[in-house]
């Protein structure tokens, strides 16, 4: 009791964690309109989704009264653990073909690489902030990015490409907010857009002349200038071996993206019908509980990935309009205290956390809509899933938690 008396709970952004749970509260009424066809309480989307949020919510008090020097203390055995967890799934059997989930003898099972998302953001904010005046160099950034790289490779061995690209995403904004110059963060994001503008080429072409115009402004020496741009020139080469890597279904979804008219019935069928269940819902919607996209069962993976199409159909645009106001409101906030904040290593946690969940809004929105292909990142608080709604509230914790001006 001591301890909370010197958090002073009071200071706390709560309006944060009541917008989270504003958006819950519509992914329940989405989830509930789709599962009426469900027999048992177990296989019913809502009731576990509702289960779950009592968890999220425990976890939620936990990890908002944690001190902030336990965190800052342990952060790099708390990663570890992380490393840990997302190791353990490859030791279990396999649930369709991957290890994303692990068996803990209950009816659910437990998917350790969405808290290792988390600790990740902890041992990197951790890392940059006892190294903040050494971050100017090129080599200092080499280790932060191993940090997150690690985990996101065994996360993609699962595989789970999307959620190892959710664990990349925080290392650019958190280098950037430590201090890093914004030329090397172009250097280590060049050979990615190298590689995947090679199948093209004038998309090659006005890239490379991108990057000539880049090195000319950094004022780098000529030499090390002419070895960066042709070293990102090499890059391209390697676009077709890393074509070859790909899974089947990886392929197709790319192709899907690029020519969804190629097979409508098949790989392209999911952001059709997402698509269509949005466009026929209009600006108000059919109505709860009459979306024909949805209780047909036209639309696949309803409940989680295409959870803003359930919305959309029944619903109404509108209130897909109030959902990305509240996660504009909610990130704005996140970012507002990260710029605040009197320490570097609660602004970089807050800054993490919060690359996170637009990450996911990001990629679950325009996945939806058919503008880039589709990827199994849920939409945070509403699409139905045990443990990201868990991780989801613990996050909610912890920016609670580090936006709160005080030192403990």
């Amino acid at each position: 009791m001591i301890f909370l008396k010197k958090l002073n709970i009071h200071d706390a952004p709560w309006m944060i964690l009541y917008s989270a749970l504003f958006l819950s509260f519509i992914g329940l009424i989405a989830l509930n309109s789709i599962s009426h066809q469900n027999t048992t309480i177990i296989q019913n989307p809502f009731y576990k989704q509702l289960f779950f949020l009592f968890i999220a919510l425990f976890s939620f008090s936990f990890s908002f009264i944690t001190p902030k020097y336990i965190i800052h203390k342990y952060a790099f055995i708390i990663y570890g653990v992380g490393i840990f967890i997302v190791i353990l799934p490859f030791f279990g059997s396999a649930h369709a073909g991957t290890y994303r989930w692990l068996n803990v003898g209950l009816p659910f099972n437990f998917q350790p690489s969405e808290f290792a998302k988390i600790f990740s953001v902890i041992a990197l904010a951790r890392y940059l902030s006892d190294n903040n005046l050494k971050i100017q160099k090129f080599n200092s950034i080499i280790l932060p990015i191993l940090i997150a790289l690690f985990p996101a490779l065994i996360v993609l061995n699962q595989p789970d490409l999307g959620t190892a690209l959710v664990m990349l995403s925080i290392v650019f904004p958190m280098l950037y907010w430590a201090g890093a110059r914004p030329f090397y963060l172009f250097l280590l994001i060049a050979p990615i857009l190298s590689i995947l503008t090679a199948f093209n080429v004038i998309l090659f072409s006005i890239w490379a002349f991108i990057i000539a115009i880049v090195i000319f402004y950094a004022r780098t020496k000529i030499i090390t200038g002419i070895g960066y741009f042709f070293g990102n020139i090499f890059f391209g080469l390697f676009a077709r071996p890393i074509w070859d890597m790909l899974n089947p279904y990886q392929q197709n979804r790319i192709i899907t993206f690029i020519y969804p008219e190629n097979d409508p019935l098949g790989a392209a069928y999911q952001i059709i019908q997402s698509k269509t269940a949005i466009g026929s819902g209009g600006f108000f919607g059919k109505g709860w509980g009459y979306g024909t996209q949805t209780h047909l069962k036209f639309l696949p993976v309803q409940e989680s990935d295409f959870i803003l199409s359930v919305i959309g159909e029944e619903l109404g645009f509108i209130l897909i309009a109030i959902i990305l106001i509240t996660f504009g409101y909610l990130l704005n906030t996140i970012i507002r205290y990260s710029f605040l904040s009197k320490d570097k290593f609660s602004s970089l946690i807050l800054l993490g956390l919060g690359s996170i969940i637009f990450a996911h809004v990001f990629v679950n929105t325009a996945m939806t809509v058919g503008l880039i292909p589709v990827k199994g990142l849920p939409l945070p608080f509403i699409s139905a899933g045990g443990t990201f709604l868990v991780t989801s509230y613990v996050m909610v914790g912890l920016i609670m938690r580090f936006s709160i001006h005080y030192s403990d």
